[in-house]
């Protein structure tokens, strides 16, 4: 399951979009700090792919792929430092896969709190870097000391320091110059500026006409190509509260498209690096996310550890040519099943079936 944290300023509408994401109830107020814990909810990833071989699989069960969010107190300025709630929910983003800055657009004369999401979107790279480098500083004195006697751990040490003087600079590492594989490496270091990051820009209305479609640009300039995406999380949250049935007829009259959460799972997946393939059968039809270019024996992995320490190969075909032939067995009689060995990249909406013996 992909974590996400959602990271706001108070009274971003940081919790509304959770609410409208996860359906839960995290409580939305018009001042800061309503949100006095972290929230944890689920939200499962809508998939037409997967609904259709499931049709035709007649599966008993289909299990869609889940995502995790996470809605933390606003971060304050002065955060990194102590101030507001600060360090108490900084450091329950830190395992989180990927941030989700949310940027307050709208104004409204009864809720504090900035409405120009770029001096926000600085705001928070500000406090993120500086909790940042505050983590770092004591990691590196740390291993300097561990340096003296092991010599092997100088590259680490400079590497940590080339990280410290962007983060001292104010430079969130995901907007810095720093190579991507350095940055792998310092993944073991739980930094928050050194995930994967998007922006949405939470705007009064729905739709991308004028001020919204202005500032979702100018967001995603600032932020040096990184994915911005405009949601009007108000909007959002009252049609989660709405009974299934009723969700697509309100949100096709709000405007609102494919919904908040399709549409930030789709731009989740790009920051990320993820593609999805499915395993097909009677009993279950299972949607399977995993890093772009992993290979067979990889994403066996994925469904058991078994699969993938007996993996002898995996019988594949894409989504579209299965349900176009009609059936997994009639695919094998004509002839449409690939068999591909472990060293196969997987290419997203596959259907696999692994062969293994232990």
């Amino acid at each position: 399951m992909q974590r996400f944290g959602l990271v706001g300023l108070p009274n971003s509408g940081k919790s509304s979009l959770f609410n409208a994401l996860t359906g839960g109830d995290s409580p939305v107020a018009p001042y800061p700090f309503a949100t006095v814990g972290t929230h944890l909810g689920e939200a499962r990833v809508a998939d037409e792919r997967l609904d259709g071989i499931a049709l035709m699989s007649e599966s008993a069960k289909v299990t869609p792929a889940t995502v995790q969010f996470s809605d933390i107190g606003g971060l304050a300025a002065g955060a990194a430092a102590g101030e507001g709630l600060g360090n108490r929910f900084l450091g329950g983003i830190r395992e989180v896969d990927a941030l989700v800055l949310v940027l307050r657009a709208f104004a409204d004369e009864e809720v504090d709190g900035l409405e120009d999401p770029l001096e926000s979107l600085l705001s928070l790279e500000l406090e993120l870097s500086l909790a940042d480098l505050d983590s770092l500083q004591r990691q590196i004195d740390k291993k300097r000391r561990q340096a003296k006697g092991d010599a092997a751990l100088g590259p680490e040490v400079a590497r940590m320091e080339r990280a410290a003087a962007l983060l001292d600079a104010g430079t969130a590492l995901w907007r810095s110059d720093l190579p991507l594989g350095e940055r792998e490496l310092l993944a073991p270091h739980f930094l928050l500026t050194n995930k994967p990051v998007l922006a949405v820009v939470n705007v009064d209305e729905p739709g991308p006409a004028g001020e919204a479609e202005g500032a979702v640009a100018a967001v995603a300039e600032a932020f040096g190509g990184a994915p911005a995406l405009a949601v009007c999380a108000r909007l959002e949250a009252e049609v989660a509260e709405l009974p299934t049935h009723e969700r697509a007829e309100m949100s096709e009259s709000f405007g609102l498209g494919a919904g908040a959460l399709a549409r930030l799972v789709s731009a989740s997946y790009r920051a990320l690096g993820l593609e999805t393939f499915f395993t097909t059968g009677p009993k279950e039809t299972r949607a399977w996310p995993f890093p772009a270019g992993a290979t067979a024996d990889r994403c066996a992995g994925l469904i058991h550890s078994d699969f993938q320490r007996g993996f002898i190969r995996a019988e594949t075909i894409q989504w579209a040519d299965l349900l176009e032939i009609g059936s997994w067995s009639a695919a094998r009689a004509a002839g449409r099943l690939r068999a591909e060995g472990r060293g196969y990249r997987v290419q997203d909406g596959d259907v696999l079936e692994i062969r293994f013996n232990v």
